[in-house]
């Protein structure tokens, strides 16, 4: 009896264990599947080509680098998934809430910037989220920097017209380390009206004053951006046109605006210096003006100009001095919609020859008007880097999936669950 009841107690203290050990399991099991089986990383960078469609990337290849041609640098990235882009309230989103949709994880009504309108609470944006992590943070764009896309990671508004409301938020409120882009006008209102046409609220002093005293440094110039960058400033806010910054295509040797790759490398300049790392945003915000405007000589420069930017980011990944930072990096390039329905048309029977716009035929979906719209159709996300991959029982980027996931995408690698 005593020998049968050592082994029943032991079988028992057996089967407890397995017990234990499959709680274990399946509470890690569980965890791993919340978190994806995601690596954490330090950095992210997030790249927006605003309005940018498949054929955008195929005509500007062609362009650049003929039929046969290599792949343009955002095609090397090691992840390509589908992006679905329609919005809270409508097939066809714009920008606020299709950016509100990466920066704060939710949908929200066109015309919202990461605000409901019907005063439901919301996110904080996947920037003010990175500052609690003492990671230093930043915005670039080529439009206004209080434009819809820009605004949605720095910014909380039901009205995306209100955008000296939303410079009053970047220098007051959420206050991101590198602010660069267009829109000096946006920062300085007339101080005889606390409200614009639009109903929004006017600060009613110029706010690139206010953010000097705050301990930003204020530059209009490349010179004067490089010129901080080399001095060792920490808070940079760069307002290079009084609206949308020069268009790629209308460039000239002696401009003193910025290329999109000149900010993104003295925002990366800037912000690598943190050792919690970083998130920054990029916008090539004209590659939408272009085929708003159904300009295909705009539409390619922008293009290429935003792939300038990417091809920056890669090498500032790649460096051979710095082995982690690929490992640390997460970079998504996701456009917001696509615009125009833009599609290559021709030349049948003839083949396109590289750097000839002429012989390839553009074509947009809205025939007879002198400006084509935004479209509904899914986009192209381009990845690399923590939680892009599949693993265990997480999926990836790779595959079909709604704008909102990117929020918890990037919260993942940041170690926010």
């Amino acid at each position: 009896m005593h020998y049968k009841n050592k082994n029943k107690k032991v079988l028992q203290a057996v089967m407890a264990t397995i017990v234990i050990v499959v709680v274990i399991v399946i509470s890690f099991a569980a965890s791993a599947f919340a978190s994806g089986f995601m690596d954490k990383g330090k950095n992210i960078i997030f790249m927006v080509p605003d309005g940018m469609g498949h054929a955008n990337v195929t005509a500007a290849r062609i362009y650049k680098n003929g039929l046969d041609g290599k792949p343009l640098n955002l095609e090397s990235l090691e992840t390509i998934g589908i992006q679905k882009t329609y919005s809270k309230n409508s097939t066809i989103t714009d920008s606020a809430p299709a950016a509100s949709a990466w920066a704060c994880g939710e949908k929200f009504n066109n015309g919202e910037i990461c605000k409901h309108s019907e005063g439901l609470p919301n996110n904080r944006t996947i920037l003010e989220l990175a500052k609690q992590k003492k990671k230093s943070t930043g915005i670039v764009a080529t439009s206004q920097i209080t434009h819809a896309t820009p605004a949605a990671f720095a910014a909380h508004v039901t009205n995306r017209n209100c955008q000296n409301e939303i410079a009053r938020q970047y220098i007051m409120e959420t206050k991101p380390d590198v602010i660069l882009g267009g829109g000096r006008q946006k920062f300085d209102t007339d101080p005889a009206t606390d409200r614009d046409s639009n109903g929004c609220p006017q600060y009613g002093e110029d706010l690139a004053e206010v953010a000097q005293r705050k301990g930003y440094s204020f530059v209009r110039t490349t010179n004067e951006m490089e010129d901080a960058v080399n001095q060792g400033k920490t808070k940079l806010l760069g307002l290079f046109s009084d609206a949308g910054m020069t268009p790629a295509y209308l460039r000239h040797p002696g401009t003193t605006e910025p290329t999109l790759a000149g900010m993104t490398q003295a925002a990366l300049q800037i912000l690598e210096n943190n050792p919690r790392g970083f998130f920054l945003m990029v916008e090539g915000s004209q590659i939408d003006w272009a085929n708003h405007a159904k300009n295909f000589e705009y539409q390619v420069g922008d293009v290429l100009a935003f792939d300038d930017a990417v091809g920056l980011v890669l090498n500032w990944i790649d460096d051979a001095g710095h082995p982690d930072r690929k490992r640390n990096t997460l970079l998504i390039i996701a456009p917001d919609h696509e615009t125009g329905g833009f599609a290559i048309n021709g030349p049948y029977g003839a083949l396109s020859t590289a750097g000839d716009l002429i012989t390839i035929q553009a074509g947009w979906t809205f025939p007879g008007s002198e400006e084509a719209n935004h479209t509904g159709g899914d986009v192209i996300v381009y990845s690399q880097g923590p939680g892009t991959k599949a693993r265990g029982t997480y999926p990836g980027l790779g595959r079909l999936f709604d704008n909102t996931e990117l929020y918890g995408v990037m919260k993942n690698a940041m170690g926010i669950n």
